[in-house]
């Protein structure tokens, strides 16, 4: 059965390599798959340069639609009862630019937040 989609990371980065297969098993009891943007079959379904492809997470749903950064966060904290809170944090419109923004700055910053942990980035 082909999941609801896949939650992208980039494996370059420690962090993302080390927390994003973490939550792998919780992912696949929503239908959600997880796989590294550097996927030859993902660089080549979502025929973008490499630069935007790293930019962010992404959920790649089955039906080819895109969901990109905070949102893809949302998507699936919607699907997991015990992050409800978190998502209405995620979701809420005052909190939502606090949620979006920290996204930013940490997507931003991941790799030295991985060096700074000692997680090697590649």
């Amino acid at each position: 059965m082909e999941p609801l989609g896949w939650v992208l990371y980039d494996d370059s980065c420690g962090i993302c390599r080390r927390w994003v297969p973490f939550w792998e098993r919780t992912l696949r009891k929503r239908g959600i798959a997880i796989a590294p943007l550097q996927a030859e079959w993902v660089v080549e379904r979502l025929g973008v340069s490499e630069e935007e492809r790293l930019g962010d997470l992404r959920l790649l749903l089955a039906d080819g639609a895109q969901v990109r950064g905070a949102d893809a966060y949302r998507f699936v904290l919607r699907r997991i009862w015990w992050a409800l809170p978190l998502y209405l944090f995620a979701a809420a419109p005052l909190t939502r630019r606090v949620f979006d923004w920290g996204y930013r700055w940490f997507a931003t910053h991941r790799h030295r937040w991985s060096r700074a942990c000692g997680l090697p980035n590649r």
